[in-house]
C-alpha cells in the first residue's frame, strides 16, 4: 500500500566516511516508509532509484520464462532499487535499502492501480475479503570492505508478509475513496494510515509492513552486515 509520491528526505548524523551521508540510504521516496524511519528514530537520507518496475519485471520474466509469483516480484523490485541506488556515487560508503511492496488477492499479484478505473475495479474484488500485502527488502552495504572500514559487503534481502481484510464497502464508499486519489499510487490500492483505514478492519502480521517497510526486518538484515539497529539511530 505504499506511494511513490515525493517525500523530502530526512536528515541524521550517521557513521559513514562521508561528512553529510547518513549511514543508511533509503532507495525510496515513499514518504510512508520515510515516516516508519523517523518514527523509529533512525537516520538516514533519501535517494530516488528512478527503476522501471514494469521493465525489471518483464525482464526477469522474460529471463525466467515465466511469471513471477508475488514474493518474487516484491524482492526482486527491491533489490533492483537497492543496487541501482548502491550503485551511484552519492551512496558510496552507505549500507542502502531498498524496499517494493505488492499485494496478493487470489495468488495474483497486484501493484499500484494508478487509474481510477483499476482502482475501482480491484476494490470491488477486494471488499469483504482477505488478502496478502508482500513487502521486498534488500540491503547492500556500500562501505568500504578494506581493512577497519567495517564494510562486509554483503548484499542480501528478504520478504515481509501481512494479511489485510477489507470491509465490505459499498459502490458509494469505493466511489469516494478513489476520488480522492489515495489508492491510484499505492501497491493494491489501499492504505491503513490514510482515508483507507476507515475501510480495513484487521492486520494479521507487522502493520509497518503494510506500509512499507518493517523496522524488525531491517534490524535482521543489519545483523548480516555486522551492524545493529542501534548503528543508524539519529
Amino acid at each position: 500500500m505504499t506511494t511513490d509520491a515525493p517525500s523530502p528526505a530526512s536528515a541524521a548524523t550517521g557513521t559513514t566516511g562521508t561528512q553529510d551521508l547518513p549511514l543508511l540510504v533509503l532507495a525510496s521516496q515513499s514518504p510512508g516508509r520515510a515516516r516508519i524511519l523517523a518514527d523509529a528514530g533512525i537516520g538516514f537520507e533519501a535517494i530516488v532509484s528512478d527503476v522501471d518496475e514494469d521493465a525489471a519485471v518483464a525482464e526477469a520474466t522474460a529471463r525466467l520464462g515465466g511469471a513471477l509469483d508475488p514474493l518474487a516480484m516484491a524482492l526482486l523490485l527491491a533489490r533492483t532499487k537497492a543496487e541501482a541506488v548502491a550503485a551511484v556515487e552519492a551512496a558510496d560508503g552507505a549500507v542502502v535499502l531498498g524496499c517494493d511492496s505488492v499485494f496478493e488477492l487470489d495468488g495474483v499479484p497486484y501493484g499500484k492501480p494508478h487509474t481510477p478505473e483499476v482502482a475501482a475495479e480491484r476494490w470491488r474484488a477486494m471488499r469483504g475479503r482477505t488478502g496478502i500485502l508482500h513487502t521486498g527488502h534488500w540491503l547492500v552495504d556500500n562501505r568500504s570492505t578494506e581493512e577497519d572500514d567495517g564494510g562486509t559487503g554483503a548484499t542480501l534481502g528478504t520478504v515481509a508478509s501481512a494479511s489485510v481484510t477489507f470491509a465490505d464497502v459499498t459502490d458509494a464508499e469505493i466511489d469516494a475513496y478513489v476520488a480522492t486519489g489515495e489508492p491510484l499510487p499505492c501497491a493494491g490500492g489501499f492504505t491503513i494510515d490514510g482515508r483507507g483505514s476507515a475501510f480495513i478492519t484487521g492486520i494479521d502480521g507487522d502493520p509497518h509492513t503494510v506500509v512499507g517497510l518493517s523496522v524488525n526486518t531491517l534490524r535482521s538484515l543489519l545483523a548480516s552486515a555486522n551492524l545493529s539497529i542501534m548503528d543508524v539511530w539519529a
